[in-house]
């Protein structure tokens, strides 16, 4: 049964309390532009609508770099820990001045979890500039590692008292595809690599000293307005009556958590001493999806900020482009920009998975007090 606006709001309060009294001394974090608090924009600046008003414009009051109005899930999760929201890796790179102490954030906007070989043999073109996979934000992890500790009781210490987020990651490895006109069951091919790429990353942070981590599945793509614009279909029968999404490609997220969930659960069997827990983001954005009016939100398919459509999207004139407009009111809305979520929704998901209603099995808990406050 979801949780009441009244519910999330008081939840919400009681870790805005929260100041360092959390289980975790840092947050560790990967994946793609619903992570990314930056690196894109660093890696390739040339992407100047993104370092403009009105990204950031509800909280940050100015662009972060972050693909929303606001903050992203992983904002939230780290208020929650009373840990201050993640600097991107490639600032600390580029000679800016950051405290990584607390956390620092490996994702990247565009990222996919497989390496750019494979879109290669199979002549599939990534659309962006920057080709930081997963394997990649694994290498900066372990520069950053040996610039951080330098013996194995310091790292071991260090690690074991951090929360590492896996993700979101895979997204990219699909839409690229299906984008390029390879059929859902073609791409349904591609799950088992994308997973297994998922689930070594996984592995691998845990030899290095992972012991809490948390690895997400994927939204619900048949809801989005990029999808919806893309994949428009005549046939009233392709669309789910109770929320207006595309039946087959949410049937397609769904099938790519199934295999996760699976590999997941081989890997809690093979390191018990690991706490693996499954965020599970397409039940959690469900939620709003099924009955928006009990979350706030009054526009359920339409982007926020874009230019035109049905669904306010248009992939030749994203948000910030010439021409493009931005809501009055984002936190009605779903949808940023009809690919990324608005601050309002990242809050929502943030708060089921720490809730433990969306994750397997519940996330440690931030501090005493929020588990009375249930």
């Amino acid at each position: 049964m979801a949780s009441s606006p009244f519910c999330c709001v008081f939840i919400f309060c009681i870790l805005q309390t929260v100041s360092g009294s959390g289980p975790y001394r840092s947050i560790l974090s990967f994946g793609d532009s619903f992570a990314d608090t930056g690196n894109f924009l660093i890696s390739v600046p040339s992407y100047t609508f993104l370092a403009k008003l009105p990204y950031g414009q509800t909280y940050f009051g100015h662009p972060t770099g972050r693909f929303s109005d606001g903050r992203l899930i992983v904002d939230f999760i780290a208020e929650a820990y009373g840990l201050p929201n993640l600097p991107p890796y490639l600032a600390s790179l580029h000679q800016h001045r950051v405290d990584s102490q607390q956390g620092v954030n490996f994702a990247v906007a565009g990222a996919t979890a497989l390496d750019p070989a494979f879109f290669q043999e199979g002549n599939v073109t990534t659309k962006v500039r920057s080709n930081d996979s997963l394997s990649v934000q694994m290498g900066w992890f372990e520069q950053f590692k040996s610039s951080l500790c330098q013996t194995t009781q310091e790292c071991t210490d260090y690690l074991g008292k951090s929360l590492f987020l896996l993700g979101e990651i895979g997204g990219n490895d699909y839409d690229y595809s299906l984008f390029q006109g390879l059929s859902i069951a073609q791409v349904r091919t591609f799950v088992p690599k994308v997973v297994q790429a998922i689930s070594a990353a996984t592995s691998r942070l845990i030899e290095q000293g992972a012991v809490d981590l948390v690895v997400p599945g994927i939204p619900p793509i048949g809801c989005f307005p990029y999808h919806l614009t893309i994949f428009s279909s005549p046939k009233k029968e392709d669309y789910d009556p109770r929320n207006g999404c595309l039946k087959a490609l949410n049937g397609f997220s769904e099938y790519h958590n199934s295999v996760l969930q699976t590999a997941l659960e081989k890997l809690r069997k093979k390191n018990p001493q690991a706490n693996i827990v499954y965020a599970d983001f397409y039940g959690a954005a469900m939620r709003f999806f099924h009955s928006p009016k009990h979350f706030g939100f009054t526009n359920v398919h339409s982007a926020c900020c874009g230019q035109g459509g049905r669904y306010n999207f248009n992939g030749s004139a994203l948000c910030g482009a010439p021409g493009s407009t931005v809501c009055v009111d984002p936190s009605t809305f779903i949808s940023w920009d009809g690919i990324h979520l608005t601050e309002a929704a990242s809050r929502i998901i943030a708060n089921g998975m720490l809730q433990g209603l969306y994750t397997t099995p519940p996330m440690t808990l931030p501090h005493q007090e929020f588990n009375h406050g249930l």
